[in-house]
């Protein structure tokens, strides 16, 4: 795959609703309630009910993965949580995700992720080294 900085790889919205966070939690085993009661996330100061960070993640590294062909390609991943995404219990939340080409070496290169929630970043640093 010939690639050059600046090359966005791949954009796609992904929208979440309360059904997403629950099969999120069987498949994961994460059953923290902050992610699926608003009474409990509201008595611990959060803005409602969140999802879950690791599925933020994985959003955000599956929308390359599907962009590069194979998965196993990837060699790094690294992110930063900045922001909780909120899943509003009529509208849900969409995530908007970008891969765009950040550097190129000679065996490898560098992808940034943006991912975006309401029009902030909720991901920093969300960087995937990927083998050329």
């Amino acid at each position: 795959m010939t690639v050059a900085v600046g090359d966005v790889l791949a954009e796609r919205s992904v929208h979440l609703d309360r059904e997403s966070l629950v099969r999120y939690a069987g498949a994961s085993g994460d059953f923290n309630p902050i992610h699926y009661r608003d009474d409990i996330a509201a008595a611990v100061g959060l803005p409602g009910v969140l999802a879950h960070g690791m599925l933020t993640m994985g959003i955000a590294i599956g929308t390359l993965g599907e962009a590069i062909g194979d998965p196993a390609r990837i060699l790094e991943y690294g992110v930063r949580f900045t922001r909780p995404v909120v899943v509003d219990p009529e509208t849900g939340a969409d995530l908007m995700v970008m891969a765009k080409v950040g550097a190129v070496e000679d065996d490898a290169f560098r992808v940034d992720l943006t991912v975006t929630f309401a029009e902030a970043t909720v991901l920093v640093k969300a960087q995937v080294r990927v083998r050329a």
